[in-house]
């Protein structure tokens, strides 16, 4: 046990040493992971036996729920909105274009049977997150019209529809579909549980992290990590798809009014990053390299097809009609990297099928360091040739853990109708140092202010101040609620701990600055420094 114990820590150390040799050598950090795992299998150097299929695929899915979850959680929904119709229409059309034409040439060409070519299509269909979402943010590669959100979103959610048709397909070669009627029904539960289970586990989730009052700070990263589990096995439990469920779960955690989402995201992204070594470890360590001689040439036939004719054709498909430019299709189409999780539904078909006439495992995972190896390495290098590289903004943006550098920011003020500043001109009232009002919104009209400008009811005062990182300053959201103590009192009668500092108040759709005799409503969200 403590053998295993150390072999693991020293892996995960050197996969973090690799992460950081792929930025300075140009290649995908996950493709090193891969070859590490290699080095270390049964063909490799330390020639540790492993090929315990149901195990890794045990593995792979819980850390693949993860990098889903992760995916929903991470995008900026605001971002990602503009785009969010072409990129679901990708995810869910596309794949279906590119599974089935995948399918139906390996069908006529390599003459193997054509619901087993069909799995094919469907096992390698979808495009892989992480990978994508490594090559981004690694490279801080921000693309122009939205592109780099596009992919994300595209990424994130089109493994669903992979493995809906994996699980189809497989159904088929194993009889346990035998009519289109049971085929219907099954996407329909698929789809159909998949939103239900994501529908109520995402408004309890919320819920609780927006009204509950954790008892133990780190308590509500766990919840968090509960509700990810849960979102995918309950879902699958009651025949719905668990990848879908789970993503669409991040999303609405990810773009909610939650507590410590910041601290969140930091969270998973890390949780994801350790996922994503494991996962990309332990394919690689199930691999055998004296085996892909056998498999080259259809994984260079598969690659090939995907690459150039069923993933063009499928974007083609669906970007047209929108009046997408064509260099901005051609980058989609170039952007469908094949990763872990068309190996981890080849393991599932090895796990659950034992009549397949290839050895699918060995093939996709070629496939699979061809593409990251050749698409995730000219990918920067084609968007800049296309002229879409957005060298004036940052791609971290479209992720929810941006948190701007920048040394001013802007704040809004709603002023009430009792507010002290009614009826003071600007030069009479004392803003915080190093602050201005660059602006006031009365009604539909924007006035710039001067000196003499007076402050009405209900004018939108908009202030240009010194901005500090949000998590910096230790401050805590602390929501009132019928039974608690401070409702109906002053400020000056709370209670604080020592150089404790109530510093903001949100009440409705008004930012209040507290004073003395602020009274604290039901409702309102107290901003509070801790120290």
């Amino acid at each position: 046990m403590d053998i295993a114990i150390l072999i693991s820590s020293i892996i995960i150390i050197i996969c973090i040493l690799a992460n950081k040799l792929s930025v300075r050598i140009g290649v995908p950090s996950l493709l090193l992971f891969l070859l590490l795992g290699m080095l270390f299998g049964s063909d490799g150097i330390l020639k540790i036996p492993f090929e315990d299929y149901l195990f890794a695929e045990k593995v792979c899915t819980i850390t693949l729920i993860f990098i889903m979850f992760y995916g929903g959680f991470g995008t900026n929904w605001k971002c990602a909105k503009p785009i969010a119709t072409k990129a679901f229409l990708l995810s869910f059309i596309g794949t279906f274009i590119t599974s089935a034409i995948t399918g139906i040439l390996c069908y006529y060409v390599l003459k193997i049977d054509l619901v087993q070519s069909l799995l094919i299509g469907a096992v390698i269909g979808s495009t892989d997150a992480a990978s994508v979402f490594s090559i981004l943010r690694s490279k801080k590669l921000n693309l122009k019209n939205g592109l780099s959100s596009l992919l994300e979103l595209e990424s994130g959610s089109n493994d669903p529809m992979s493995y809906m048709l994996t699980v189809i397909f497989l159904g088929l070669i194993n009889k346990t579909l035998s009519s289109p009627l049971s085929i219907v029904y099954m996407i329909f539960s698929q789809i159909f549980f998949a939103l239900i289970v994501s529908l109520v586990v995402s408004f309890l989730a919320s819920f609780m992290l927006r009204k509950f009052k954790f008892p133990i700070d780190g308590l509500d990263t766990i919840f968090v990590l509960a509700v990810a589990l849960l979102s995918y096995s309950l879902s699958s439990v009651i025949g719905g798809n668990g990848y879908l469920s789970t993503y669409i779960v991040g999303i609405v955690l990810g773009n909610s009014n939650i507590n410590n989402k910041v601290s969140l995201v930091h969270f998973f992204d890390g949780i994801t990053g350790l996922m994503q070594m494991i996962l990309f470890f332990l394919l690689g360590l199930l691999s055998f390299p004296s085996r892909l001689p056998d498999v080259v040439g259809t994984a260079i036939y598969v690659a090939f097809v995907i690459t150039f004719i069923s993933r063009p054709i499928a974007v083609f498909s669906v970007l047209m009609p929108f009046k997408v430019p064509i260099k901005e299709q051609v980058l989609v189409m170039f952007s469908g990297l094949r990763g872990a999780a068309s190996i981890v539904f080849a393991i599932f078909t090895i796990v659950n099928s034992s009549s397949l006439s290839y050895d699918i495992f060995h093939i996709v995972f070629f496939l699979a360091i061809i593409s990251v190896l050749f698409q995730g390495t000219l990918l920067p290098i084609i968007a800049k040739k296309l002229d879409l590289v957005d060298e004036s903004s940052n791609v971290l943006k479209t992720f929810n853990d941006y948190v701007d550098n920048s040394d001013t920011h802007l704040i809004q003020i709603t002023i009430s109708e009792y507010h002290y500043w009614v009826g003071k001109a600007i030069k009479d009232i004392h803003f915080p140092e190093n602050s201005i009002v660059v602006g006031i919104e009365r009604g539909n009209i924007t006035i710039i202010p001067k000196g003499d400008t007076v402050i009405e009811a209900f004018d939108i005062i908009i202030l240009n101040a010194k901005k500090t990182k949000y998590y910096d300053l230790n401050l805590k959201e602390v929501h009132i609620g019928f039974i608690h103590p401070w409702k109906d009192k002053e400020l000056k009668d709370i209670k604080l701990e020592t150089n404790n500092l109530i510093v903001m108040i949100k009440r409705d759709n008004t930012t209040i600055i507290p004073k003395g005799n602020t009274i604290i409503k039901y409702g309102d969200t107290v901003l509070l420094r801790e120290i």
